[in-house]
């Protein structure tokens, strides 16, 4: 009978493989934090350097490892930036979506590793066919694989954006190549140099003067960026004024709360008559259109009488009942329409089969359906201005108002951030909505039921600004603009098609290398 020999715990093949697993654990526990640490780097903390250094770290422990080493570094890295940088889902999950605690972890536990997924995926195709060190993995192919998974997390399964790279350094020089290739060129800049920082300190010399070039071009070019004007007058300054009902999130839906909810707001606005565009959150009036056909006609004619045309966020159901639409609806000459069109998973719309419908009606879950309005759909006519809307969420989509900007010269937001509480979510999103802005040339009027209502500049600054938490009308002016940044015109195309000619030439290179040293 053939011998089976097993390695002695203490001897060298057992203190190896216990030193290996303590190696993996430190990488994943080191990757983990790197990743929290990059989430520190969006707003609110705004820790820019983070959005460097974090990825950094990432690229150096993937440096060596195996391919299902790198995979699980990657897996962790992530997970640790959304399990941080997204912890608000819990108040909107648990809180004020009364789902049992532990199925609230298990879906927040479920998006991170989702996300976790995707860099899971980038360590392991880094590691599988990029595996040398140096200039050609650090500078040229991670951070355009990167970019690449960046890019389809965007859009994959309805699409994620949040906590792209590139929103971290909103108030750094790098905010400058926006209007040029969008948010995914501001991601790949930041990725650019992070690899650059790594080859200072891991390169031979020439190396390292390469990645001291990146570096300087870089932020020298990012710099000249920021004072190009793309964007030129489109008429005389407009007035707004942005109505914050700050209805908590709580008592919002709450039918009693109805009269107080429709006079808060009918009596904010009555104080803000004479403005060119008064401004209401998403949902403002918690009833349907429908059902509102008098209040709002009502406002719109005393707004009319003194000159401001209104706009205001308001769901609606279809003629026959059966649909229902998240929706802007804007009164001048003529009433407008816009319907939000990417809907939030889990919240507006449920992708589940009928028997999970059947349990959520059990455990007594609140949930609906709404219908996603069309891809495209016309500006809104207000005030003389062609004016793009959004709802919520859809500001996180760079690319899907870039048709309407041959037209559009103001973009509208509206939203209710009060879902997720007093946390980082609404200071993560208004970030996201700086860039919008910075990205087209175009003013934004943002208004939240509690905050951040803002006005955003062409350069993505904030303009004006309403305290938060506190009913209020936030008064200030906008310039419409038109004409087209290079981003406008080309979306991410241009962008993800660089990066994957970035990719296929490092593929080239790396195996023409590796075919160099066999025939040595």
């Amino acid at each position: 009978m053939a011998r089976v020999e097993f390695p002695v715990v203490g001897g060298p093949e057992g203190r190896a493989s216990r030193a290996n697993v303590t190696s993996a654990g430190l990488a994943y526990l080191l990757a983990a934090g790197a990743g929290a640490a990059l989430s520190l780097s969006f707003a609110p903390r705004g820790w820019w350097p983070f959005g460097i250094l974090a990825p950094a770290v990432l690229i150096a422990l993937w440096d060596g490892a195996t391919p299902r080493r790198a995979a699980w570094t990657g897996f962790w890295f992530n997970a640790g930036t959304f399990s941080v940088g997204t912890y608000w889902l819990y108040i909107s999950i648990a809180g004020f979506g009364q789902a049992p605690v532990w199925l609230a972890l298990l879906l927040m536990a479920g998006i991170s590793a989702i996300m976790g997924a995707y860099h899971a995926a980038l360590g392991y195709g880094v590691a599988r066919w990029f595996p040398a060190p140096g200039v050609l993995r650090w500078i040229i192919v991670i951070p355009a694989a990167w970019l690449l998974v960046e890019w389809l997390r965007g859009w994959l399964l309805s699409g994620f954006g949040w906590l792209s790279v590139g929103y971290s350094q909103s108030d750094t020089w790098l905010a400058g190549f926006a209007p040029v290739g969008g948010v995914y060129l501001v991601s790949w800049i930041v990725l650019l140099c992070a690899g650059a920082l790594l080859t200072l300190l891991r390169g031979d010399t020439r190396s390292q003067r390469v990645a001291a070039s990146v570096l300087a071009l870089s932020w020298l070019a990012g710099f000249a960026l920021t004072r190009v004007v793309w964007t030129e007058s489109a008429g005389a300054p407009l007035s707004v004024a942005i109505v914050q009902g700050a209805i908590p999130q709580d008592m919002k839906w709450l039918s009693e709360n109805l009269p107080t909810t429709l006079a808060r707001y009918r009596d904010l606005s009555r104080t803000a008559y004479g403005a060119d565009i008064i401004v209401w959150p998403e949902s403002a009036p918690p009833d349907l259109a429908n059902n509102l056909a008098e209040y709002l006609g009502g406002i719109a004619s005393e707004a009319g009488a003194r000159g401001s045309s209104l706009i205001t966020g308001v769901v609606r159901a279809s003629d026959d009942g059966k649909e229902y639409f998240n929706s802007v609806l804007a009164f001048d000459r003529e009433i407008g329409w816009y319907d939000k069109h990417h809907l939030v998973p889990f919240a507006e719309f449920f992708p589940v089969p009928s028997f999970v419908r059947g349990w959520l009606r059990l455990m007594s879950l609140p949930y609906s359906d709404f219908t996603a309005g069309a891809a495209h759909q016309k500006p809104l006519e207000v005030a003389g201005q062609h004016i793009a809307a959004s709802i919520c969420y859809e500001d996180a989509y760079g690319s899907t108002q870039l048709p309407e900007m041959r037209q559009a010269t103001l973009l509208v937001n509206v939203t209710n951030d009060a879902w997720f509480g007093h946390s980082s979510a609404r200071y993560q999103h208004l970030q996201i909505a700086r860039f919008r802005a910075l990205e087209v040339g175009r003013f934004m009027i943002r208004a939240a039921n509690d905050g951040v209502s803002a006005v955003i500049g062409p350069r993505g600054d904030v303009t004006a600004r309403a305290p938060e938490y506190t009913p209020t009308v936030l008064r200030a002016e906008v310039q419409p603009l038109k004409g087209l940044t290079p981003y406008a015109r080309v979306g991410n195309w241009a962008i993800v098609l660089f990066a994957a000619s970035l990719l296929v030439a490092g593929a080239l290179f790396s195996g023409r290398g590796r075919r160099s040293a066999v025939s040595l």
